[in-house]
């Protein structure tokens, strides 16, 4: 399958939206998140990446149907600047079938330089995506280990 990814307008924010809500029920069984009053989970700062810099929104299309998201972010160190995923969800309709591996690694060309992917300690599956797919994109040689209650792993992409 081959996928495509836009960066989300403004005017397109409440796809982001709505999906977000599927990924949060996902999220909810390795992280204690609650519904709100109106029965929506929400995100704190999706409004961000369209207002500060180093944010960067896209949506994942298979066929020109929605399939996911994955929100980027770029952040200054001393060392230069460093790119993580902040987010990233594929609809259960298309996961185990490539998707997830074709958006991330699109990603990770798209931003060339340092890369920081941080996972949930208690969420095996993604921790197990992750490793597989930047040991492939990086022939093995990044870096994986424990910070507090995460997992990361870091690499440079060229």
């Amino acid at each position: 399958m081959i996928i495509d990814i836009y960066r989300v307008q403004p005017q397109d924010k409440i796809l982001l939206l709505r999906m977000f809500e599927l990924y949060m029920h996902d999220f909810s069984e390795y992280l204690e998140f609650d519904l709100d009053e109106n029965g929506l989970y929400g995100y704190p700062y999706l409004d961000l990446y369209w207002t500060e810099p180093g944010r960067h929104p896209f949506l994942i299309k298979v066929s020109d149907k929605l399939a996911g998201f994955v929100l980027v972010r770029t952040v200054d160190s001393d060392l230069g600047p460093i790119h993580s995923i902040a987010e990233f969800f594929i609809v259960r309709k298309y996961r185990r079938k490539g998707i997830g591996k074709q958006a991330a690694l699109k990603m990770f060309h798209s931003f060339p330089g340092r890369w920081r992917v941080v996972q949930v300690e208690r969420n095996y599956p993604a921790q197990t995506f992750w490793r597989s797919v930047i040991s492939s994109f990086t022939e093995g040689k990044f870096t994986d280990k424990v910070e507090d209650t995460t997992i990361v792993q870091e690499f440079t992409s060229v």
